[in-house]
């Protein structure tokens, strides 16, 4: 079947989702007695290109932040949101996990549960402290509970709502194909350019592996034009 659908010309990365919906029918099938789920154990995806997200450049991301977000009854909202997944490198899941309870504001200080329920502590910027500070009122009983609340029922702001307010700012300043993570990885390449340790940058994403970092931070071409001047020495000729 794989090699079929590879054959007609189908993206390797749509195999593998195709791939995981099969398996998804067979756990199921499995589940009322129909099929032996052992069937689907020797199934073996494509292998994926290992492909690294576009960051953006310092400038257009400025930008995006500034003035991507629309005006109006959301602004405030948009502008915090993209603040924090490009301030402090957050995953979109961690984003909308947030409580009042985890902002330390006079520290500048988030308090932040990633992967596999590891903590971790995040820092952010003065811009962002304005921004809370003026994100909502503050209610008799003090600011408690989710940061971003839905309007629409829903204790909590959506995966889905969040990557439809990156994309909609990013186009509305003629940028496509944003995402959270591409604010993700803007943060990590960005702290990468100006010399942070790559270590420390682990920290501040939450990869437990260092491997995982680095696959983030690829050298950019900023950073290679800039070795290249630095230390090669035919870059200054004449």
């Amino acid at each position: 079947y794989l090699s079929n659908i590879i054959g007609y010309g189908i993206a390797k990365t749509s195999a593998a989702r195709k791939l995981s919906a099969v398996r998804g029918f067979i756990r199921w099938l499995s589940s009322r007695e129909i099929l032996d789920y052992g069937v689907a154990a020797g199934l073996k995806g494509p292998k994926l290109p290992s492909s690294l997200p576009r960051a953006l450049s310092c400038e257009d991301t400025e930008k995006l932040l500034v003035e991507g977000p629309e005006h109006g009854k959301h602004y405030q909202r948009d502008r915090l949101v993209l603040e924090l997944l490009y301030g402090s490198g957050l995953r979109v899941s961690e984003l909308i996990d947030l409580n009042w309870e985890d902002i330390e504001t006079d520290q500048r200080i988030i308090r932040v549960i990633g992967k596999g329920s590891k903590e971790r502590l995040v820092p952010f910027g003065k811009g962002v402290k304005k921004l809370l500070e003026d994100w909502r009122p503050i209610p008799p009983e003090g600011k408690r509970g989710p940061l971003f609340k839905s309007e629409k029922g829903a204790e909590r702001l959506t995966v889905r709502t969040v990557h439809r307010l990156v994309q909609k700012a990013a186009m509305r300043i003629g940028i496509y194909g944003v995402s959270p993570h591409t604010l993700r990885h803007c943060f990590a390449t960005h702290l990468l350019e100006r010399g942070a340790p790559l270590r420390v940058v682990q920290e501040l994403l939450g990869h437990e592996s260092i491997a995982a970092t680095q696959r983030y931070l690829s050298i950019t071409a900023e950073q290679m034009k800039r070795s290249y001047l630095e230390y090669h020495p035919r870059a200054h000729e004449q």
